[in-house]
């Protein structure tokens, strides 16, 4: 039998929260941390998850280098909540680090090339030493004070869901006693830029799986798990929150960056997961749902939904309260699942007036108490890259 990897810790700042306590306490009370930009330096005056805390704000909190990428810098802070009450009872363990993000240090990057245009001699090249995406892991590490071996995995917006999935892996093969997952994304130009230019970010607050939806809100944030296996478990002397019992990885290869309209990778990713979870569908309580609120997001994966269960479980989207966090959101929202057991409730959902009409469910919009023994959190990607987390009480 493979090892269990136990959930023993867990860290996160968002929009709507600096901590694991402060997320829960927004999303029980429905409040959002969607808004106009005060700290990202842009034109564009639209709505985004931003964290108010300055860099320095986050140096001050993190003991960290202010100079580093806010990307970092957000890393290091929810990796913190998550390991330091667990970092004096782990010696002798051999531990792991898994990060994941989308932006890297792209920030300095961009401040750096300002400069650069104006004066080819005015730009000072230590300030994108940091700029790729595997910068950020290490700084995260060192941050730690861990001397372990990590890796980077970035693949859009299911890059932190796959590297819980990986770490899962590790622990159930035995190669690693306590793996550190999750990632880390922070707002810069390029990206809203980038977005923009899509032509699927909605001027106003998103409206995740609302017929008259108009697409989605950019955020940023960071948010890790601690898995463990019994080993380590028992040297920790903590009790599990939960285990990762399922998660799986597709691709439908339909489009750079849509999902086909059948959703045929959300289909394969939400079944294999659940296959391996050991349950059948109508045994989830609960699905944190993708839920961007982009026109062919939320038709492809309500159409996946509606083919995977024959009753539709408890489902509901938190990018309205967080904003579309990137490679960030499957960890942020795999914490949010975790609360979910935890407390032992379905997140509500924001802001939808008019229901998918082609759809013969909806999520629910209200806080509710619920039994919740498994939680199907799912993370749907660019390039059709899907995948699907189950995380169940123990």
């Amino acid at each position: 039998m493979p090892n269990h990897a136990y959930i023993a810790g867990s860290g996160i700042v968002t929009s709507i929260g600096h901590t694991v306590a402060e997320n829960l306490a927004s999303l029980k009370a429905g409040l959002a941390g969607i808004g106009l930009p005060e700290l990202l330096l842009t034109q564009h005056r639209l709505p985004v998850g931003e964290i108010k805390l300055s860099n320095d704000d986050l140096g001050r909190r993190t003991g960290a280098d202010t100079r580093l990428p806010r990307t970092a810098l957000l890393s290091i802070m929810a990796a913190q909540e998550a390991w330091q009450p667990l970092a004096d009872k782990a010696a002798g363990l051999r531990i792991a680090f898994i990060s994941a993000n989308t932006v890297g240090g792209m920030d300095l990057t961009e401040s750096f090339y300002a400069a650069f245009r104006k004066d080819k001699q005015a730009g000072d090249l230590e300030a994108v030493r940091h700029h790729e995406c595997g910068a950020i892991t290490e700084l995260t590490v060192q941050a730690l004070g861990l001397s372990c071996w990590s890796t980077t995995i970035s693949t859009a917006c299911s890059s932190s869901a796959n590297s819980i999935m990986m770490g899962a892996k590790l622990i159930e093969n035995d190669r690693y006693d306590i793996v550190i997952a999750g990632g880390a994304d922070s707002l810069s130009r390029f990206t809203l830029n980038g977005f923009n230019s899509l032509m699927i970010l909605d001027k106003e607050l998103c409206r995740p799986f609302d017929e008259h939806r108009r697409g989605l809100n950019l955020g940023e944030g960071a948010a890790y798990l601690v898995l463990a296996g019994e080993k380590a478990m028992q040297q920790l002397g903590v009790q599990p929150r939960a285990i990762v019992s399922g998660y799986a990885n597709a691709n439908d290869a339909h489009h750079q960056t849509a999902s086909s309209p059948e959703g045929k990778g959300n289909q394969l990713a939400m079944k294999q997961a659940i296959a391996q979870a050991g349950i059948a569908p109508d045994q989830v309580s609960y699905i944190n749902l993708h839920g961007t609120g982009t026109e062919n997001n939320d038709a492809s994966e309500g159409a996946a939904v509606q083919a995977v269960f024959d009753q539709v479980p408890p489902a509901s989207s938190t990018k309205a309260f967080t904003g579309h966090t990137l490679g960030a959101a499957g960890a942020v929202e795999a914490v949010f699942s975790l609360l979910s057991l935890q407390e032992q409730i379905c997140l509500p959902h924001l802001r939808m007036t008019t229901p998918i009409s082609s759809l013969r469910w909806q999520p629910v919009t209200a806080l509710q108490s619920l039994l919740v023994k498994h939680v199907l959190s799912n993370s749907f990607g660019f390039g059709g890259n899907c995948s699907s987390l189950v995380l169940s009480a123990v």
